[in-house]
């Protein structure tokens, strides 16, 4: 047994060094602010990665599938990262659209082949950036149904397939509205947590998590910048204003 043992640690090492999943290096200071959703899913997500004889023994089943949705360029790529650095969870990254195929067969494939990785390589954080386009109904989807519903259908199997064996789900969408509601059951997406637009707290933190990583002038006031015509700007709109201001010094 001993034996078997030794032998899945060398088989997750193998997936790690191919490039399949690896712990990011993504924390929530790289994050800055959404306080409220570290603490929620560290309790949904983390504590149970770090702690597995305790809730096994002591808490009901969780739940392993969560749906971050909101305005694009608020975060919700750097949360599930941070969350997954927290764990030290592994974490496989893809976008919805790399899955559809337009040969019969391919994209369920995919699918099936994606969950066994992420199985096989847990504790896992699968994240799905885009997933508006694997669970949209037919109606809402241009053009049709993708491979007559057989990949929806295939998500829906897998997210419902019994134990995840410590992987958690977490998909992406700027869409809430046009998701199948299928999706949105417990067991599947059952945790819907929404990610706003920064306020101006969140802005200062956001910028200086910035600052570190650019040849900024310490003199410069950056909780003065975050109370500017910043109030409808992302976490990705304050990097971009960086960025710009950034080149205009240097060029």
């Amino acid at each position: 047994m001993s034996d078997f043992e030794e032998a899945v640690k060398l088989v997750k090492g193998s997936l790690t060094r191919e490039g399949f999943s690896t712990v990011p290096d993504v924390t929530w200071g790289d994050v800055g602010g959404l306080d409220h959703l570290r603490s929620e899913l560290n309790d949904y997500i983390v504590s149970p990665i770090k702690n597995p004889d305790i809730y096994k023994k002591f808490v009901a089943k969780l739940e392993t599938g969560f749906l971050l949705y909101g305005p694009p360029g608020c975060g919700k790529t750097l949360v599930a990262k941070a969350v997954a650095n927290e764990a030290g969870a592994n974490f496989i990254h893809i976008k919805g659209p790399e899955l559809l195929n337009k040969y019969v067969g391919e994209s369920e494939l995919a699918m099936r082949t994606l969950f066994q990785r992420a199985r096989t390589s847990s504790p896992c954080v699968l994240f799905f950036d885009e997933v508006d386009a694997l669970t949209t109904t037919s109606r809402g989807r241009e053009g049709g149904s993708v491979n007559g519903g057989g990949l929806l259908n295939q998500f829906l199997t897998e997210l419902d397939g019994g134990e995840r064996h410590n992987v958690y789900v977490i998909g992406a969408t700027n869409r809430l509205d046009v998701i199948d509601s299928a999706f949105l059951r417990p067991g599947r997406f059952g945790n819907l947590v929404y990610v706003p637009l920064p306020n101006a707290d969140e802005r200062v933190s956001i910028l200086k998590s910035i600052a570190k990583k650019r040849p900024i002038d310490p003199s410069v006031d950056l909780d003065a910048i975050a109370k500017m015509n910043c109030q409808r700007f992302s976490g990705a709109d304050l990097a971009n204003l960086v960025i710009f201001v950034v080149n205009v010094f240097l060029f």
